[in-house]
């Protein structure tokens, strides 16, 4: 199991990036727009290194939506794989049968 604290501030960095989703789209669109005049392109990427960092897509990370794992995790299924075999060993995963021989 993740550590709460690490849950948490994942959890806080997918708020900021919806909260920031729209300004910062219309603000790249501005800084992109080859158009515009060069001040206004500037001022468009000053205003977007001013928010805050966390609400940037990239700094998110996926986790295991039962464990809070951020590695071997299945964007499909959205769990790890430790937490998949946990579940197809249950027989709560349909079509999954763990494998022994």
């Amino acid at each position: 199991m993740a550590k709460k604290a690490m849950v948490e501030r994942e959890r806080k960095r997918q708020r900021l990036v919806e909260k920031y989703a729209a300004k910062r789209a219309a603000l790249k669109e501005i800084a992109n727009d080859e158009s515009k005049p060069m001040e206004e392109r500037f001022k468009a990427r000053l205003a977007l290194a001013k928010l805050p960092r966390n609400s940037s897509p990239t700094r998110l990370h996926n986790r295991c939506q039962l464990t809070g794992r951020p590695h071997a995790y299945y964007r499909k299924l959205k769990v790890s794989r430790i937490a998949l075999r946990e579940l197809g060993s249950t027989g709560q995963a349909p079509g999954l049968v763990k494998s022994s021989w």
